[in-house]
């Protein structure tokens, strides 16, 4: 098998072995992992193999004691909670594949846990804050209408960004006010849209909007399909939406509070706020499981105790 102290991978510290190349084509081949989840899993393969090449250790010699090893190594180096645990995640999963392969002796990450995660509190919005931010874009040319519907999208559906930029034409129905995404592990689900967003849709696919951005001769494969567009007209990036949020953030005002999954969590709570179910709130967002969706309920039972107290008279001690 392949040695990570091999002189080609020793000499381009990015060049992952061979190995572990074939562990990434199995993650996205047989278990569907986004392209998203597929990069950070190179990121940490890439850290893994880099803390094993100056030891001397190829992935065949690793034993669990340097996988312990390696995870007081990533806490010392003062990465976040969720970080490490991914980290350790993704070796073991390595790990797992190259044993069940045949390709190493033992399964050295069998017997390690990956760190608990505190469970932190999503950071909502409040109702004013979100009114002010879809109120501050101004004008009617087309990168105004892009982004007024890009906000009025994210927030209206609870979309994450990589499903947002991924929609499709055909992905959307303004008549029906539906639209189709699809979320981790290429899942798809049927959201239904608002008011808001379904005008703020039609405004953008309208004549001045993106037909204005639509070049005459399309650039890459799938870019004539793209609901949103850049300057250039090809589908807007990842990035490229993380900035049209940041940049309207900063116009009303939320600089350093607003990211697109700021508005995903705000989504999700304001529907809990005003009594949706959380079985329909975990079906709009794609969570795999109940308890995720659950998170938000506990930031709505803060909000109430909030309020309660500051509201009150018998609240007050």
């Amino acid at each position: 098998m392949s040695d990570p102290a091999t002189a080609d991978v020793a000499a381009d510290p990015d060049l992952l072995p061979l190995d572990v190349e074939e562990w990434l084509s199995w993650l996205a081949t047989e278990k569907g992992r986004a392209a998203s989840t597929l990069e950070a899993y190179r990121r940490d393969a890439r850290r893994w193999c880099a803390w094993l090449r100056p030891r001397g250790l190829a992935l065949d010699g690793v034993r669990e004691a340097d996988l312990g090893a390696y995870v007081a190594h990533l806490r010392r180096t003062g990465l976040a909670p969720a970080t490490v645990a991914r980290a350790v995640v993704a070796a073991r999963s390595l790990h797992r594949f190259l044993a069940e392969e045949g390709r190493i002796p033992s399964d050295a990450g069998a017997g390690v846990e990956a760190p608990r995660v505190p469970a932190g509190l999503p950071k909502a919005l409040s109702e004013p804050e979100v009114n002010a931010l879809l109120a501050a874009v101004a004008g009617d040319d087309a990168f105004a209408r892009r982004d007024r519907a890009i906000l009025e999208v994210l927030y209206g559906t609870g979309l994450r960004i990589s499903e947002l930029v991924g929609l499709r034409l055909g992905d959307v129905d303004l008549e029906s006010a539906l639209l189709r995404a699809f979320g981790k592990g290429s899942k798809e689900r049927v959201v239904p849209v608002g008011r808001h967003a379904v005008a703020a849709l039609v405004a953008w696919l309208a004549p001045g909007g993106r037909p204005a951005l639509a070049p005459e001769q399309w650039k890459r494969r799938g870019d004539a399909d793209a609901v949103f567009l850049n300057r250039r007209g090809g589908r807007l990036t990842r990035q490229g939406a993380w900035l049209v949020v940041k940049r309207w953030g900063t116009v009303a005002g939320l600089d350093g509070k607003l990211t697109p999954h700021v508005l995903r969590h705000s989504c999700a709570t304001h529907m809990l706020d005003h009594g949706a179910d959380i079985r329909a709130v975990q079906e709009m967002l794609g969570h795999a499981s109940v308890s995720t969706t659950q998170v938000y309920t506990k930031v709505s039972t803060d909000r109430l105790f909030a309020a309660y107290r500051a509201a009150h008279p018998r609240a007050v001690r």
